[in-house]
């Protein structure tokens, strides 16, 4: 029953959380800061509340420790969003991230000297590949999009290579802190929750450098179209309903995840989740009508198919598939 709700959590508040992040961007794409805050507020807030219990609770892992994996996940955070900011679609954005298998490989590879079967190292090949060839396509739309005039297109090219570049660094610095995070786990033992809380809270002062930026865009949420909220009957500018939607599809999402790595093995997460990304992927192209090529549809299902074989979804099923034979041969 656990692993059915986390599912159902995982599926809702991702999907949903997505497509109010879309409808955000839509109408004011330099507004990553705030939603950024907003969630990182939210988050801490509530783990001080039922985590900490008010600050009385001690941290399992020292909190020099939080300090540095906090200064990854804030820099993380911030980066994605504002990548927005860079001609950046949101299936490029959503295809990028999902790059993440690669950028864990080549820094466990580095770091940890892993070494990994040839499936692997195959799949990673095919999430490369679809990842280069969606790159490639959105490439040529920026350019076909800027026509006005060679100069124009020629900087609207450079401005969308700055948000490429961005999305990278990000990528491998989130790959970087997950092999951080690996090893504390390692010797202090797992603490999830303890984790997501010091995450979201450590961080919090950080956005004081970004404030003159979220208190623009407070203003300028504050002076969207009026809605009423339904059921509660109260009347709010929309855009501050998109950012409380967002706001708890996010904390929706993230509680999903948790409780799916303490109710299944990795595996299943890992499947979970890409799945999540197709489907949300699937809801922005068709909902909102992005652009997206046949060759964007490619790029999209060799990135994914890279991902089941990363995950080694075949062989699982294979050997559920054999189990009885396989336990008759070892009786034997």
């Amino acid at each position: 029953m656990g692993t059915v709700f986390a599912i159902v959590l995982v599926f809702v508040g991702c999907c949903s959380n997505v497509v109010s992040l879309e409808l955000l961007v839509r109408e004011f794409p330099g507004c990553g800061n705030i939603v950024t805050f907003a969630q990182f507020a939210f988050i801490a807030l509530e783990g001080f509340i039922f985590e900490t219990n008010f600050g009385r609770k001690k941290p399992a892992i020292p909190v020099s420790n939080y300090v540095i994996m906090v200064t990854m996940f804030f820099t993380v955070s911030v980066i994605n969003n504002y990548a927005l900011n860079f001609n950046i679609a949101m299936p490029l954005h959503m295809i990028f991230r999902s790059g993440s298998l690669i950028a864990n490989m080549i820094l466990g590879i580095i770091i940890l000297k892993k070494r990994y079967s040839t499936s692997k190292y195959l799949s990673i090949a095919l999430v490369s590949a679809g990842i280069f060839i969606c790159t490639i396509m959105s490439a040529k739309q920026v350019n076909v999009a800027n026509e006005g005039s060679e100069e124009e297109g020629f900087y609207a090219f450079l401005h969308w290579l700055v948000g490429i570049a961005m999305l990278t660094f990000a990528l491998l610095m989130s790959a970087r802190m997950g092999i951080f995070q690996e090893t504390l786990y390692k010797q202090y033992g797992k603490h999830s929750k303890e984790a997501l809380f010091y995450n979201h809270c450590l961080p919090l002062p950080g956005f004081l450098l970004l404030s003159t930026n979220i208190y623009n865009h407070c203003v300028y949420f504050s002076q969207s179209t009026p809605t009423v909220v339904p059921v509660v009957g109260l009347t709010i500018p929309i855009m501050w309903l998109y950012l409380l939607i967002n706001v708890i599809t996010q904390y929706v999402c993230i509680r999903g995840v948790f409780i799916l790595t303490t109710e299944c093995a990795s595996l299943t997460v890992t499947l979970v989740v890409t799945l999540r990304k197709f489907l949300s992927l699937i809801f922005s192209i068709i909902y909102f009508q992005n652009p997206f090529t046949a060759w964007h549809w490619v790029g999209t299902a060799v990135v994914f198919i890279g991902t089941l074989l990363y995950t080694e979804v075949w062989s699982s099923v294979q050997t559920a598939l054999r189990g009885p034979d396989v336990k008759d041969k070892k009786a034997e």
